[in-house]
């Protein structure tokens, strides 16, 4: 999935203001070059002259800053070094460890959207990509959690 899809798609789950997002990504990284306008430039339409794409750091920071805006800080583990390569199962499971999901949640957020997946199927999407098991999180996979979680978080109404 496009980083900017990502980034509007939680931006509007969590009804997360422009302020708000540099806030997040802050905590990862209170060093991170980022402000307002540049976060308004990633959620623009692709055909938008002011557009601009949102970047692996940029994601891999917004992402890293919800898990602690969520979950708090561990002070007593050293800050694990941000991802270098964001893919759709990096942000699958930054979003598992954010919003504290089990796999019985996985696999009910995911039917609440009408994506249903066998349990062999998520837990092969946790793998480390050198495993037999491993698979690939898919865009259409990805785009279903999302959708499932917003209505998780928002409800349905």
């Amino acid at each position: 999935m496009i980083n900017n899809d990502v980034l509007r798609s939680i931006r509007y789950m969590l009804d997360l203001s422009d302020a708000r997002v540099v806030e997040t990504i802050h905590l990862a990284d209170p060093d991170f070059a980022i402000d307002k306008a540049d976060v308004q430039a990633f959620l623009k339409k692709d055909d938008d002259p002011e557009y601009r794409e949102c970047g692996n750091p940029v994601l891999a920071y917004f992402l890293d800053g919800l898990i602690v805006y969520r979950r708090g800080r561990d002070e007593s583990r050293p800050a694990r070094p941000v991802e270098k390569r964001v893919n759709n199962n990096v942000v699958l499971k930054k979003l598992r460890v954010a919003f504290e999901l089990k796999d019985v949640d996985m696999h009910q957020v995911l039917a609440d959207a009408g994506f249903p997946i066998a349990k062999p199927e998520l837990s092969a999407l946790f793998r480390q990509a050198g495993h037999k098991n491993f698979r690939l999180c898919g865009d259409q996979l990805l785009r279903n959690f999302l959708k499932g979680l917003t209505l998780r978080v928002r409800g349905a109404g």
